[in-house]
């Protein structure tokens, strides 16, 4: 059952990822970049979630980099929000 949830957790970010990568192409609004970068760092929390709960459960513990991304992920959310100056 665990799995299944990080595997929606990982697509539900890969598809949010997308739509705002599309709709920043369309509009142009840096604020769109910035998120859309933002779950691009997520999704790759949540694929190397997946990876070390599901795939390589005991080989190897991938915790500290999934902390790294979704600090990186925050950090470009911030920079996103402040550097706006709409």
């Amino acid at each position: 059952m665990a799995a299944l949830i990080y595997s929606l957790c990982a697509l539900t970010s890969i598809t949010c990822l997308v739509l705002l990568w599309r709709s920043w192409r369309a509009s142009g609004a840096r604020l769109l970049f910035w998120s859309a970068l933002c779950f691009a760092a997520l999704s790759v929390n949540n694929v190397l979630l997946v990876v070390d709960r599901v795939v390589l459960p005991t080989q190897v513990d991938l915790g500290t980099w999934r902390l790294l991304w979704a600090l990186a992920a925050v950090l470009l959310l911030v920079f996103g929000l402040v550097w706006e100056e709409d």
